[in-house]
């Protein structure tokens, strides 16, 4: 079989439309359809920041209930959630606050999904059903980073499908807690503190005292924070040539390939080692391309470049 392993559509439905079209998936009525041997698995942040919310959900979980398609939860799913659900410990306040950024993050799905409205409970029940991962004979897939340690912690707080429920909701929110370390390394990814006194600018502009690290890389630690940083070249540059990294407490710990979203890529898709391929290549912006791997189950590895496939929108 070939997974056809679809990178953060963000709420672009004609470009994932003209993606599944360019792989062979016809709409037959209900939903696209793959070709004959084909599946397709969506790798998360299937909202916010694009001009087609609803849209995009429709074609998605139409595949979904089709039974032709899998699909991982990515971090604005979670946000998502969190930011309509109460602390039950604070029922003045939401999991995740609705503070400036926050709102403006997700401001392109409630302008379709009003808050509280009957549309927007029904597509947060909808997120509660992606699961966290997926794992199968031949390969992992993971919204950030295969992370097996933070999987064991999340783990006994999850469905049996790998699954939010309402307690690993709630418990997932609360910062400083092993439980929310371990949510924000699957679907954000690992981050490594900067030293004391520095700090860089995002590309949204929110000032950060931590950076996300290639953790796909080989000996992550006592090399400098700008050899293994994945972030803009803006904001690396922020960072001292010579700061070097703290230890990272992180092994990959399985022999599959992984498939992850989430890192903004740009240029020439290639996989980013000999184990992991990232098919997010900013399809959010202009200049990036909605990017799928196609992955041989029976042949999973070597991965190649050449298995990739996007579609080049005008």
């Amino acid at each position: 079989m070939i997974i056809d392993i679809i990178g953060d559509i963000h709420g672009y439905a004609d470009k994932l439309i003209g993606l599944l079209t360019q792989l062979g998936y016809q709409h037959n009525g209900q939903c696209f359809m793959p070709p004959k041997g084909h599946r397709a698995l969506f790798i998360g942040d299937l909202i916010d920041r694009g001009p087609q919310q609803i849209k995009t959900l429709d074609i998605v979980f139409a595949m979904l209930d089709a039974d032709v398609a899998d699909a991982v939860m990515g971090n604005h799913e979670y946000n998502a959630l969190a930011f309509a659900t109460l602390d039950p410990e604070h029922a003045e306040n939401y999991l995740r606050e609705h503070n400036e950024t926050h709102t403006r993050q997700h401001e392109a799905f409630l302008a379709e999904v009003p808050f509280g409205s009957e549309r927007h409970h029904y597509w947060l029940k909808r997120f509660c059903e992606i699961p966290l991962w997926l794992e199968t004979d031949s390969a992992c897939f993971v919204h950030a980073c295969w992370d097996v340690d933070s999987m064991a912690i999340l783990k006994p707080l999850l469905t049996r499908d790998n699954c939010l429920t309402p307690q690993a909701l709630t418990l997932t929110s609360k910062k400083h807690t092993p439980m929310f370390d371990a949510l924000e390394r699957v679907l954000k990814g690992v981050e490594t503190p900067l030293p004391k006194g520095i700090v860089m600018v995002d590309k949204e502009g929110t000032t950060r005292s931590r950076v996300r690290v290639r953790w796909w890389l080989d000996d992550l630690d006592n090399r400098p924070i700008r050899e293994i940083a994945r972030a803009p070249h803006s904001a690396i540059a922020q960072i001292p040539l010579d700061t070097k990294a703290e230890p990272i407490d992180f092994t990959l710990k399985t022999d599959k390939p992984i498939f992850v979203g989430h890192y903004w890529l740009t240029g020439t898709p290639t996989p980013l080692s000999t184990q992991v391929v990232c098919t997010d290549y900013s399809a959010a912006v202009d200049s990036g391309y909605l990017t799928c791997y196609q992955l041989d189950t029976e042949c999973p590895l070597p991965l190649s470049p050449n298995n990739f496939v996007q579609y080049r929108h005008t």
